[in-house]
Order: C-alpha cells, then sequence, then structure tokens
C-alpha cells in the first residue's frame, strides 16, 4: 500500500499528459469535420471555430470528390500505397533473411549501411532520387513511385525482420530441406509465415508512410491524372486561386485522412506488438 501512496501521484500526472496530449490529437481533427460541413459564408460571416450551423453540407464531400478529381487522387493513391507495400515486404524479406541466415564476406558491413540509412534526411535524396529516376526513364510513374518507397523503406523493415528470422530455429530449415524442399520452399512455405507477426508490423507501418508521402511524389510526378492524395489537396488549393472554398477543402483532407485513420485505430496494437517482439528477439 506504501508504494501504490508513492506511485499515486506520477500515475496521476503521467494521466493527465497524455488527456492533454489526446486532446491536441483529437480537436484538430474534429475541427476538420465540423469545417468540412460548412459553406463559405460561415468562414467570412462569423467565427472559423464555432460549429456548423443546419442542414450540414454534407455536399462538399461530393463535390470535392467529382469537382476536384478526387476520385482519380484517391485510387492513385491505393495504387502506389498496395504496389509499394508488396514490394517493400519481398525486398526487406527476402534481404532481412538471407543476413539472418547466411553468413559471407561484408555481410556485416551491409547490415550497418542499412542501418546508417536512417540517419540520411529524405530532403538530401529528393534531388539525387529525380535525376536516377529521369535518366532510367521512370519518373512520372506508378512504377517509378512504387520503387522508390519501396526502397526507401527496406531499412525500418530490416530492422524489424531481422530480430524474427534470427529467433526462428534452424532445425525447421534442416528438416525441410531433408524432405526435398529447395531454399525458395523453406523461405516462402516455413520462414514468411512464422515471422508473419513482423511482416504485418511492417505493412501497417509502410502503409501509414506512403498513404501520407508528399515531398517524393511531388517531385516525381506531373501529371495530374497520377497524383496521390497528398499532392492532390496542394494542387486543389492552386487550383481556387482568389477564391478558397473552406469547405471543399477540408472535406478534401478528412477524405484522405479518414481512411488512414482508421487503419491505424484498427492495426495499433499489431503495430506496438510486432515492433516489440523483433526487438526482443
Amino acid at each position: 500500500m506504501k508504494v501504490n501512496r508513492i506511485n499515486l501521484p506520477a500515475r496521476l500526472f503521467s494521466t493527465l499528459l497524455l488527456f492533454i496530449w489526446t486532446v491536441c490529437c483529437v480537436y484538430p481533427l474534429i475541427f476538420s469535420l465540423f469545417d468540412s460541413l460548412k459553406d463559405n459564408q460561415q468562414f467570412y460571416s462569423g467565427n472559423a471555430w464555432d460549429l456548423p450551423k443546419l442542414p450540414l453540407l454534407w455536399s462538399n464531400f461530393s463535390y470535392t470528390w467529382t469537382n476536384y478529381n478526387f476520385g482519380y487522387y484517391f485510387l492513385n493513391t491505393i495504387i502506389v500505397t498496395v504496389g509499394s507495400m508488396l514490394l517493400a515486404l519481398l525486398l526487406t524479406a527476402t534481404t532481412a533473411y538471407v543476413l539472418a541466415r547466411f553468413t559471407f564476406r561484408g555481410s556485416g558491413l551491409l547490415y550497418y549501411l542499412y542501418l546508417a540509412s536512417l540517419t540520411i534526411p529524405t530532403l538530401m535524396l529528393i534531388v539525387p532520387m529525380f535525376f536516377l529516376f529521369s535518366d532510367l526513364r521512370v519518373n512520372n510513374s506508378y512504377g517509378g513511385i512504387i520503387l522508390l518507397y519501396s526502397i526507401t523503406t527496406m531499412p525500418i523493415g530490416m530492422f524489424i525482420l531481422l530480430g524474427f528470422f534470427k529467433s526462428l530455429p534452424r532445425e525447421l530449415e534442416e528438416a525441410a530441406i531433408m524432405d526435398g524442399a529447395s531454399l525458395y520452399g523453406v523461405f516462402f512455405k516455413i520462414m514468411l509465415p512464422l515471422a508473419m507477426p513482423g511482416l504485418i508490423t511492417i505493412s501497417i507501418i509502410n502503409v501509414l508512410s506512403f498513404w501520407n508521402e508528399y515531398q517524393y511524389a511531388l517531385v516525381l510526378l506531373s501529371d495530374a491524372y497520377k497524383y496521390t492524395l497528398p499532392i492532390g489537396l496542394a494542387f486543389m488549393q492552386g487550383e481556387m486561386q482568389y477564391r478558397i472554398e473552406f469547405g471543399p477543402l477540408f472535406a478534401g483532407l478528412m477524405i484522405s485522412t479518414i481512411p488512414i485513420l482508421l487503419i491505424y485505430i484498427i492495426f495499433q496494437r499489431r503495430i506496438n506488438e510486432g515492433i516489440v517482439a523483433g526487438a526482443i528477439k
């Protein structure tokens, strides 16, 4: 009981901090949702922080979807996100498995190079990547942006998956090889299913990153019909020029935010469990 009394102020203080942090995170989302249901007259005649007046303008969402090509942006984002996630999983899992199971000259150096790449700021890579992808003639294409997203997320995936593969017993591989399985069969039929918690974790992390990515897409994509949602929002504001339609603009923000927010809410436990398990193993 004495220990509990001592810890009570600390628990109350931490709970208060978490509550304040939750309010700071949730309030902008609620504010954006309310503003997406207003018309311009409510913004100019009243306070932008006021609640929306009835009737609520749910039509702002359909107006934004059709008039500002958000249907294209949404589809492009799904294509890029899913394609990048699948390719990143393949590249990350195969590389992590090789480094975890096979010892060769330079394997340690290769591992530390992957970890060191985590310290490189994204802004330093934009210009070199632009010229590289221009020379390869894959800029302004789904394939180019998918390839770029995949290789830039490999280091964090390596950090998570390497622990999983190192923890798996080698007897499983030896038994499978004695039964006639090839190295590819061992990897795809035994090792990958056993490392599924780590795969799910990096998949969710990558989806969150790919969906919200702005800088690389801004530089590599020049065709308006290939824009992703973050670029589409900026392009939408530019199209408005001198008259900003605040309601549709906030509606576009909510269209790009709600799907990825739901994914995070549903799978947040998977993210935490996968990272902790990979680090411990």
